[in-house]
C-alpha cells in the first residue's frame, strides 16, 4: 500500500466512526455504535503494526505530502506526516490502548443514554491525538494538541447535567489554553528564526546553533509552558485530578496513552532544541521532581479511588520530564510506554470496582472485594506492583532507567526521585489493601450486588496485566531494544552536544547498587503500608474527624486551589464585574441619553406641528428671509 494512502488511513478511520456516531447517536442501535468506534481504532492499530513492521530501525524518516496547506511569501506548509521510530511508537501506544478503552467502554458506559455519542467523542479524541504524533510539523502538532483539549472538555464534561462536573470540564479547557498561547508563541518564535516549521528542517538549521543560544532557550521554554499544561506540571496541573469527573474510559485515555503524554512527545521530538539548552533542562527538571513529589506526597491521604490515581499520573509524569532533564529521552519514552499499560489498566481497573459498587468511589467504604473481583483483583495487583517500581514488571525497568540517568546527572535529584519512588508503593499499596483487604465496609446492598465486570471489560484488564508485566523487556539494561531502535532520533543532539550523550560511566556494580536502593525504598513502603492496613486494620478518619495541621494541609491538597482562587481567580473575576459595571453605566449612560434627548426634542418640536396654515405660511416667509441673508453675508 502505498505510503501516503497507509498514512491518511490511520487517522482517517477514527473519524470516520466519529462521523457515524456522531451524526446518527440517535438512531444507531448501541451495539452497532459501541462496534463502529472499536473497529474504527482497531483498524488503526492493525494499519500501525503493518507500517512499523515495514520501517527499518535505522530508516530515515519518511514525509508523507497529502497537499499543499499555506503559503505565505516564503513560507510553506504542508498537511503531511512524518514516520520515523518516534511517531510509529506513539502509534501504537495510542491505538493499542484506545482500542483496548473503547472495547472497556462497551461494557463500562453501554446503559447510558448518550452511549453513541460517548464513543464518538472517544474516536475524535484518537483523530486528534493521531494527528498530533503523526504531523511532520509544529502546525499539525498544534492542530492535534487543540483538538485534544477540545474533546477533554467534551468526555470531562460528558454528564453536563451536573454543574461539578461542567465546572472540571471548564478548569481543563482553560488551564489547558494556558500552556497553549506559549506553545503558539513558540511556535510563532520557530518560524521567525528558522523561516519553518517542518522538524527536518528547523532540527537541520538548529545544529549550526552553540550550546546556550538565547533565541533557542526562549523557544525551548515557551514550548514548555505548551508541555507545563498537558503534561499538568506545576504550576498547571490542578485541572488533571479534578478531570476524574468524566466516566472511567476517558481517565483512562486521557491519564494513560494520549493527551497527557503529549508534553513528553513534544520535548522528545524537538530534542534537539532541547539539547541546545541545558538552562531549559535544568529549569524542566527542577519543576519535574517538584511535581513529582507534591502529588506523590498528596496520593497519601486522598480516599477517593481515582483521586489517587490521578495525583498518581502527576506524580509519573514528573518523573518522565526527569528523565528528559538529564538527556535521557529514551527513558523517558520508555516510562511512557510502560506508564501507558500500568496507569491504563489501573484505571479500568477502578472503574470495575466502580461498576461492582454502584458507582462508589470512597475506598473506606469498600474492603475485602478480592473475593468477588478476582479478575480485577489480580490484574490491578500486576498494575501497582508495576508502578511502584518493583521487579520484574515493567514499572521496575522504566524507572530504574531513569534514577540511573539522572543520578550521573544529580545526584540530590536521585535522591529525591528514589523518595518518590517509595510515595508512590506506599500509597499504591494503601489503595490496593483498602480496596481489596480486610472486611467489606459498604452498605448490604452494595454487597448484595457485587459482581465481577463483564468479558468486554475484563478481557482489557487481562491484556494491559501482561503488557504492564512483561513491558520491560522493550528495553531491558545494557543491550535494550527500544534504545537501538530509537538511537537515529538523537543524532541531532549527538551533534550539537557530545558531552551530553557521551557514554555511561556507571559501573555495572553501581547500576546493581542503584536498582536494588530503588527496589528496596519501594518495598519497605510496601511493608510500612501492609503493617497499617492490613495487620494493624486501619481505615482513614472520616471527613468530620479531626485531623494534625500537616494532615489537614496534605489532605487538601496544600490548598493549592484556594490559592489560585485568592490570588487569580477573585480578582480576575472582581476586575472583570468592575469592567462589566463600569462598560454598562458608560454604555447605557450613552444609549439611554440619546433616547432622552431624541424624546425630548421631539415632544418641543412637535408643537411646531399645529395644523394653523397662518403659522405655516409665516414660519415659510422667515425661513426663506433668513436663507436670503445668510447667502448675502457669505458673499460678503
Amino acid at each position: 500500500m502505498k505510503i501516503e494512502l497507509l498514512c491518511a488511513l490511520i487517522p482517517l478511520f477514527p473519524l470516520i466512526g466519529f462521523l457515524i456516531n456522531g451524526l446518527g447517536f440517535r438512531r444507531v442501535p448501541t451495539g452497532l455504535a459501541g462496534a463502529i468506534a472499536t473497529v474504527a481504532v482497531l483498524a488503526s492499530f492493525v494499519l500501525s503494526i503493518s507500517l512499523f513492521s515495514s520501517f527499518s530501525g535505522d530508516a530515515q524518516p519518511i514525509v508523507a505530502t497529502l497537499f499543499d496547506w499555506i503559503s505565505v511569501g516564503d513560507l510553506h506548509i504542508n498537511f503531511s506526516f512524518q514516520i520515523d521510530q518516534l511517531s510509529l511508537l506513539m502509534l501504537l501506544v495510542v491505538t493499542g490502548v484506545g482500542s483496548l478503552i473503547h472495547l472497556y467502554s462497551i461494557g463500562y458506559m453501554s446503559h447510558d443514554e448518550g452511549f453513541g455519542k460517548f464513543m464518538a467523542f472517544l474516536n475524535l479524541f484518537i483523530f486528534f491525538m493521531l494527528l498530533l504524533v503523526m504531523g511532520s510539523n509544529y502546525v499539525i502538532m498544534f492542530i492535534g494538541w487543540e483538538g485534544v483539549g477540545l474533546c477533554s472538555y467534551l468526555l470531562i464534561g460528558f454528564w453536563n447535567k451536573n454543574t461539578n462536573y461542567n465546572n472540571a470540564a471548564r478548569k481543563a479547557f482553560v488551564m489547558n489554553r494556558i500552556g497553549d498561547l506559549g506553545f503558539l508563541l513558540g511556535i510563532f518564535m520557530l518560524i521567525n528564526t528558522f523561516g519553518t516549521v517542518e522538524y527536518l528542517d528547523v532540527f537541520k538549521q538548529a545544529t549550526s546553533l552553540e550550546v546556550g543560544d538565547k533565541t533557542v532557550l526562549a523557544i525551548t521554554l515557551l514550548l514548555f509552558v505548551g508541555a507545563m499544561g498537558k503534561s499538568a506540571q506545576i504550576p498547571l496541573y490542578t485541572w488533571l485530578p479534578d478531570a476524574m469527573a468524566g466516566p472511567t474510559p476517558v481517565s483512562a485515555l486521557i491519564h494513560a496513552a494520549t493527551m497527557v503524554t503529549a508534553g513528553i512527545y513534544m520535548v522528545v521530538r524537538s530534542n534537539v532544541l532541547y539539547t541546545l539548552s541545558p538552562l531549559t533542562l535544568e529549569i524542566v527538571g527542577g519543576i519535574a521532581i517538584a511535581t513529582a513529589l507534591l502529588a506523590a506526597s498528596i496520593g497519601l491521604l486522598q480516599n477517593d479511588i481515582k483521586k489517587v490515581l490521578a495525583y498518581s499520573t502527576v506524580s509519573q509524569l514528573g518523573y518522565m520530564f526527569l528523565g528528559l532533564s538529564a538527556t535521557a529521552y529514551t527513558a523517558g519514552m520508555f516510562h511512557v510506554i510502560t506508564h501507558a499499560f500500568f496507569k491504563a489498566l489501573l484505571f479500568l481497573g477502578a472503574g470495575s470496582v466502580i461498576h461492582a459498587m454502584s458507582d462508589e468511589q470512597d475506598i473506606r467504604k469498600m474492603g475485602g472485594l478480592r473475593k468477588a473481583l478476582p479478575v480485577t483483583f489480580i490484574t490491578f495487583l500486576i498494575g501497582t506492583i508495576a508502578i511502584s517500581g518493583l521487579p520484574p514488571f515493567a514499572g521496575f525497568f522504566s524507572k530504574d532507567e531513569i534514577l540511573a540517568h539522572v543520578f550521573e546527572h544529580n545526584k540530590l535529584l536521585w535522591a529525591l526521585g528514589v523518595l518518590g519512588s517509595g510515595l508512590t508503593s506506599f500509597y499504591m499499596f494503601r489503595l490496593l489493601f483498602l480496596t481489596f483487604f480486610g472486611e467489606f465496609r459498604g452498605t448490604e446492598e452494595q454487597k448484595h450486588h457485587l459482581h465481577e465486570s463483564p468479558v468486554t471489560m475484563t478481557a482489557p484488564l487481562v491484556v494491559l496485566a501482561i503488557l504492564s508485566a512483561v513491558g520491560g523487556a522493550l528495553n531491558l539494561p545494557g543491550d535494550g531494544w527500544l534504545s537501538h531502535f530509537m538511537a537515529p532520533l538523537f543524532e541531532g543532539s549527538r551533534q550539537v552536544n557530545p558531552e551530553a550523550f557521551a557514554e555511561s560511566t556507571i559501573e555495572h556494580s553501581t547500576e546493581y547498587i542503584l536498582m536494588a536502593v530503588s527496589a528496596g525504598v519501594a518495598l519497605i513502603a510496601l511493608v510500612i503500608a501492609y503493617v497499617m492496613y492490613i495487620s494493624r486494620g486501619a481505615v482513614p478518619a472520616p471527613e468530620t474527624s479531626e485531623r494534625s495541621l500537616p494532615e489537614q494541609v496534605v489532605y487538601n491538597k496544600y490548598y493549592v486551589d484556594e490559592l489560585y482562587e485568592a490570588i487569580i481567580i477573585r480578582p480576575i473575576r472582581g476586575l472583570g464585574d468592575a469592567l462589566y459595571s463600569f462598560g454598562e453605566g458608560l454604555i447605557d449612560g450613552i444609549v439611554n441619553g440619546v433616547a432622552w434627548l431624541v424624546q425630548k426634542s421631539a415632544a418641543q418640536l412637535r408643537l411646531l406641528q399645529s395644523g394653523s396654515i397662518g403659522f405655516y405660511v409665516l414660519a415659510m416667509v422667515v425661513s426663506i428671509v433668513v436663507i436670503f441673508a445668510l447667502r448675502f453675508f457669505i458673499r460678503l
